[in-house]
Parts: structure tokens; sequence; C-alpha cells
């Protein structure tokens, strides 16, 4: 059994990226599931290891690292074939400014605690909360659009961070159907990565199924 575990939920995006990473640079790893849905992340055990209760957690080289960019970023340091950012300063700072647009614009206002904040602090019904995700999601698009190449991925011939980001949030988007239309550039690279089979193996339901 390896070392290295994972501890995440198939259907969260921030462990979907991490998945992602794991399987490019050919780590390999278990699943260990907490159940979001079920509360196992408010568990006394679980938050011994991650004391702000969320995933994931990656346990490796004999620590606990959590917040997925922050797992990244190590998983690059110590192991950085392939190297999810570029080395040269002013390109990094693109790709990483790319990824961000996800990574702290739209996934943490629409992840499951906030969706819960707004029906129970505000009276919002499932339809509000999923306009109002909807919203978040069209509006960080439409900035990737803009920067998204006009062929290849984010990274070029292989993902880079920005690609790593954007495809566990364009599959939240279909989950909650929002029009994806406008975002032409996107999709195509949504559709490349999902040829890989480093982004199909950490697919949500490949998780479901490993865990």
């Amino acid at each position: 059994m390896t070392d290295t575990i994972l501890y995440d939920y198939w259907r969260s995006s921030a462990s979907y990226r991490v998945r992602i990473v794991l399987n490019l640079k050919g780590i390999s790893h278990q699943l260990r599931s907490v159940n979001l849905l079920e509360g196992e992340q408010r568990d006394v055990a679980y938050q011994a290891i991650n004391p702000q209760g969320r995933v994931p957690t990656l346990s490796i080289d004999g620590q606990e690292i959590t917040q997925s960019l922050a797992i990244i970023d190590y998983l690059d340091a110590t192991r950085p074939d392939p190297a999810m950012l570029p080395a040269e300063p002013a390109d990094r700072a693109q790709t990483l400014a790319q990824a961000l647009i996800v990574a702290t614009d739209i996934h943490p206002i629409n992840n499951i605690s906030v969706g819960n904040y707004l029906k129970s602090e505000f009276g919002a019904d499932g339809k509000a909360v999923v306009t109002w995700m909807q919203h978040w999601m069209t509006t960080g698009f439409a900035a990737l659009e803009q920067l998204a190449p006009a062929d290849g991925l984010f990274g070029g011939e292989q993902p880079n961070l920005a690609d790593v980001c954007l495809i566990p949030q364009m599959y939240n988007a279909r989950r909650f159907d929002t029009d994806l239309t406008a975002f032409p550039k996107l999709e195509r690279i949504d559709a490349a990565c999902n040829q890989i089979s480093a982004f199909q193996n950490a697919h949500p339901e490949a998780a479901k199924s490993a865990a």
C-alpha cells in the first residue's frame, strides 16, 4: 500500500485538481473519501489532520498538506516533472493569475458551505443558489475566455496549472446547467484535456469508483 494518501471527496473540484496533478506526475497514491454531504469533514479524527475541516489533504513525505494550490506547489517543488508553472517569471505570473481566476474568484464562493449559508441565513432556495453559482462561473469564464490561447491548451502542448484548475470548474458548470456557448476556447481546452488519461482517471466518476 502506498504511503501517499489523498483525503478527498469525489465531487470536490479542489480535490479533482490534485488528483489530476498526482496523475500527471505519476505519483502513486491512495484515495480516502471524506464525505462532505454526511459531514465527515467535521469528524474529530479528520480535523486532527486538517483543522479547517475541508478537502483535499495530502499525506505525503511524512506530512499533511492542505489547500489544493499549496499541495500542487509542494508537488512541483519536490517532483518537478512535468512542471505546472513555467520557470520564466512573467509567464509564471500569467499562468498563476489564470489559475487563480478559478481557484480564488469562482470556486470559493460556489462551494457547498456557501450554498448552505445562502439557504440558512438568507432564505435562498435551490434555484436561487444555482443562479448564484452560474453568475460567478460565467463572470470568471468570460475573463478566462479572453486570456485563453487560440490553439492548444493554456500550457501549450502540455497542460499547466490553469488547465488543471479549469477542467474541474467546467465539470461543475455542466452539473449546474451553466450556458457555455460564449466560451468556445474553454470548451475546446476542456475537450482536449479530457482526452488525456491523467484527467480521465481523475474524473469524479473515476474517483467515486475508487473510493
